[in-house]
Parts: C-alpha cells; structure tokens; sequence
C-alpha cells in the first residue's frame, strides 16, 4: 500500500525540502520532514521568503539564498527565524534556507549553489495550497506566481529526483482558485504519469503532531501574521469541518475546512512544470516582477476554461 512517491525516495541520502509558495509553505513540508528523518534520511528545509533577508541574514549562499539561523536578525514577520527557534526546542540543527523573491535565473543558481554546498539527491517543493497545479488556462490562479517561480527555477536545477508535493486541497478557494481545475489537472498527469498518489497527515502521528506544533509556535509568535492556509490545514487535522476561522484575517468570507485538507498530492516535478502555459515565458526571468508581468500576460491571451464547482 506505500505510495509511488515514498517508493521513489527509497534511494534518496539527503533531500532539500523547500516551500515554493513563500510565506509558511515550509510548515507543510514539516510532515514530510520528519518522515524522512525517520528513515536515516539526512534533510534539510529551505524556502521562497516574504521577509526582508537581504537585511537580516549575513550568510548568501548563491545570488539570492540566505542562511537563517541564530546570527539572523528579528524582524516584524520572519517565520523562517521563528522556525529556527522551533527547530532548537526540539533538540534538532536550528537553520533554514531561504530565497529572495527574484527572477527565474537568479534562483536556479541559487538552488544550484544549495545542492551542491548540501550534497543532496532530492529536491521535494512544497506548497501550501494546490494553486501550484494551475497551468495558466484556468478561469483564476490564485497566487501562482512565487510557486511558478520556484517550479522552473528548481526544475532546471540539476538533481537525481524532483518532486512537488501539495497540502491543504480546498483552502485556495479564499484565494480565487477553482478545484476543479486542480483535480482536471491533476487527472491529465495521472495520465501521463506524473502523479505519485495521495497521503494523509494525521493527528497523533509525529508527522502531524510535528505540523500542529509548528502551528501553534509560530502564532504565538507572530499573532498579527497567522498564516491562513497553514492554520486551515491545522484545524482540519484536529477535526475541525466547515466555515471554521482560525484566524481573524478571514472574518467575513466562508471557509471550508474539511478532511481533505490533510492530505499530501504528489507528484513528478518535471511533470508538473512542462504542463505550465507560461514556462518558457519566465524561464528566462531576472526579477520578480517579470514573472508576474509574464504570467499576467500569458493569462489575459489565452482562452480560459470556464469556472466549475464541484459537482458533490
């Protein structure tokens, strides 16, 4: 019964798992982080950063990766830091490494610089969410543009295995995103081959007790920026179901915390990244705002399938 995805990293050493959406995307990687660690695999965490690290990080790694660690400063939102001091309570090498929101180009180089100061054979992006499953022909995106970013840049990194691995299916609807075009896309690549099947993370595991944990530490620390997909998908391990808000940030929409949120959608990397409308047009990317510009582009000219809810 293991999923093709766990079959896959049976022959990986040591992996780099990075949040590819910005924010607290990293968190959902925690799960996977601590399944892994149990196998004797060595890991280690990275991720696309909102916070202002240029300033607070000393130690570059590439054009545009930092080293978060003890010497990093405190800043207003900065879950990387905080997650470093989650990392130390644990009793477990308090360092993360994150990127800058920039172009394509700069932050291939930089994951490249990263594989090879870390030796590592596999690279697993994370996303918080599944609008990383958006193609470009969709009737909305979401916040595809810092996933696409870390997609192609990874994508064009050379490395023995890629993977991307999504949780929290239905919190995206607060950002526009239409499920029934995540699970179209995600039925084209179990056609071509690109799906690696479906986990759940529970309660009572020390896979998502690891998750829930993180949660609560880093609202406490930071109780202006709680993340709404990161608590969406706490609340759903603890049980929670319907228009439940862990959050102020929400008031005033209708949420849908239920079951699904907290299951893992894996998938090929590769697979994932040439099935985007959009890829050549920001492969070639310097900054972040051509990214955007592309996307943003790419969107308005193609025909758009239409919106559809789900038909349950």
């Amino acid at each position: 019964m293991q999923i093709p995805l766990f079959r896959a990293l049976e022959p990986s050493r040591r992996v780099l798992i990075a949040g590819c959406g910005g924010g607290f995307d990293i968190v959902s990687g925690l799960p996977l982080y601590v399944a892994l660690q149990s196998q004797g695999k060595r890991v280690f965490l990275a991720n696309l950063s909102f916070s202002r690290i240029e300033l607070a990080c000393p130690k570059k790694i590439g054009p545009s990766a930092r080293l978060v660690d003890f010497d990093s400063r405190m800043q207003g939102y900065f879950p990387e830091r905080h997650l470093v001091d989650w990392l130390a309570a644990r009793g477990e090498e308090p360092k993360i490494f994150a990127f800058e929101k920039t172009g394509v180009r700069p932050t291939r180089r930089s994951y490249e610089a990263l594989v090879t100061l870390l030796d590592v054979d596999t690279l697993i992006l994370v996303d918080g969410g599944t609008d990383s499953l958006m193609k470009g022909d969709e009737a909305a995106l979401g916040t595809i543009e810092e996933d696409a970013l870390s997609i192609v840049a990874a994508n064009e990194t050379a490395c023995p295995r890629k993977f991307l691995v999504c949780l929290g299916f239905g919190v995206d609807l607060f950002h526009g995103v239409c499920h029934h075009s995540f699970l179209e896309n995600t039925a084209e690549l179990i056609r071509s081959g690109g799906f690696l099947g479906c986990v759940s993370v529970s309660a009572g595991t020390p896979e998502g007790d690891a998750l829930l944990d993180a949660v609560d530490f880093l609202n406490a620390r930071q109780p202006r920026s709680k993340s709404i997909v990161a608590n969406s998908i706490a609340s759903a391990l603890r049980g929670d179901f319907g228009d439940r808000h862990a959050t102020e940030r929400t008031r005033g929409s209708e949420l849908f915390v239920n079951p699904l949120m907290s299951l893992y959608w894996c998938f090929e990397l590769e697979a994932v990244a040439r099935k985007m409308g959009f890829y050549d047009a920001i492969s070639g990317s310097e900054t972040f705002h051509e990214v955007e510009t592309a996307i943003r582009i790419h969107h308005a000219r193609i025909a758009k399938r239409d919106w559809k809810n789900l038909p349950l």
